[in-house]
């Protein structure tokens, strides 16, 4: 097995994971009485996701390794935790409204409006970079990049909506 197997089998285990993390948080927040909003889009980023994957297992799996590219998505895995840790239950791979509930700010929030779409953006780029795929790593980030303009349109529209509800409480 070649290191980069190796990291391609991780990345692919730790993104499976995060699918039923998301899957398992989503039924508990729309058991609390939360509603999912632009789920049509959904599909592009999960086909995106799946693509990019796909393509580094094609491309990516006998390369040799950056290991200083490689360095830096594994800092890009650690703050990926950091969100993941900072939504606890709330995070989801969706975009779920729970009503009544306050809009986070605490941990990377307090930074970026939206910090796992730029820890992707990053994600999409470096590891194809750390394999030498220089086209895919363009490819794939001009792909998430049209996808995330539909997305954080979506988003930005719940999230205005939740905050007015907040704020006139």
């Amino acid at each position: 097995m070649t290191l980069a197997t190796l990291i391609l089998a991780l990345v692919t285990l730790q993104r499976l994971g995060e699918l039923v993390l998301s899957r398992y948080n989503t039924g508990r927040l729309l058991a609390r009485g939360a509603t999912e909003i632009a789920p049509d889009h959904y599909p592009l980023v999960v086909a995106t996701h799946a693509a990019w994957l796909i393509a580094l297992w094609a491309w990516g799996r006998d390369q040799d390794v950056n290991l200083i590219v490689l360095s830096i998505f594994i800092l890009l895995q650690i703050l990926r935790l950091w969100v993941l840790a900072t939504l606890g239950p709330r995070w989801t791979t969706r975009i779920i409204v729970l009503p009544d509930a306050p809009m986070v700010t605490a941990g990377p929030y307090r930074y970026l409006s939206h910090p796992n779409y730029a820890i992707v953006v990053a994600e999409i780029a470096v590891l194809p970079l750390a394999l030498h795929l220089y086209l895919l790593a363009s490819i794939f980030t001009i792909l998430n990049a049209l996808v995330l303009v539909i997305r954080i349109r979506a988003e930005a529209r719940a999230l205005a909506v939740v905050q007015r509800h907040y704020d006139d409480q």
